[in-house]
C-alpha cells in the first residue's frame, strides 16, 4: 500500500519460508527501483534477504504462518531515507552479531546488515519480534550499530 506524501510506506505478508523470502525481495526491487539509486537498491535487497532468511531459520511464524516485510521511504533535500522491518513470531534467541570463525558456514547475516546499513535493532512487543534497518542518505553518517529490546519506534506494519 503506498501512501501519498513524502513518507511512502509498503508492507506485506510473506509466507514463513523461502519462497516468502524472494517474494519480499521481488517486492522491494518492483517497488523501490524507480526511487532509489541501482547501488542502494541492491544494499536494500540484500540486507532484506538476511532478515527474511534470518525469520525463516530462526523465529517462528506470525499466525497463519506468515512474516510480516514493511519498508518506508522518506524524501530528503540529500537523498532518500529507508527502513526496512521484519516481523515474526519471535525466537528464544534475540537476533545479535555472533563472533565467527573465518572457516564458519554460516553466522555471518547481521553483520552484513551493520555494514551495510546506517543502523539496525530488535524490539519486541504483543505481536512477536521485529528486526529493523535503516539507510540514511547518501554522505550521512548515522549510529553506530544499535540494537535495543524495547521502546524502539517501529514502522506500522498491520
Amino acid at each position: 500500500m503506498l501512501t501519498e506524501s513524502p513518507e511512502q510506506t509498503w508492507c506485506v505478508a510473506v509466507p514463513h519460508d523461502g519462497v516468502g523470502a524472494r517474494q519480499a525481495r521481488h517486492w522491494l526491487a518492483d517497488e523501490l527501483g524507480a526511487a532509489v539509486p541501482p547501488a542502494l537498491l541492491a544494499d536494500l535487497v540484500a540486507v532484506l534477504a538476511e532478515l527474511v532468511g534470518n525469520a525463516v531459520r530462526h523465529a517462528d511464524p506470525l499466525p497463519g504462518g506468515v512474516i510480516r516485510v514493511g519498508w518506508q521511504l522518506c524524501s530528503t533535500p540529500t537523498g532518500p531515507r529507508i527502513r526496512l522491518q521484519v516481523t515474526d513470531g519471535g525466537a528464544p534467541v534475540e537476533p545479535r552479531i555472533r563472533a565467527i570463525e573465518p572457516d564458519a558456514p554460516d553466522g555471518r547475516g547481521l553483520h552484513i546488515v551493520a555494514t551495510l546499513a546506517s543502523r539496525w535493532g530488535v524490539y519486541r512487543d504483543g505481536l512477536g519480534q521485529s528486526v529493523w534497518a535503516e539507510f540514511e542518505p547518501a554522505g550521512q553518517q548515522a549510529d553506530q550499530v544499535v540494537t535495543d529490546a524495547v521502546g524502539e519506534p517501529g514502522l506500522v506494519v498491520a
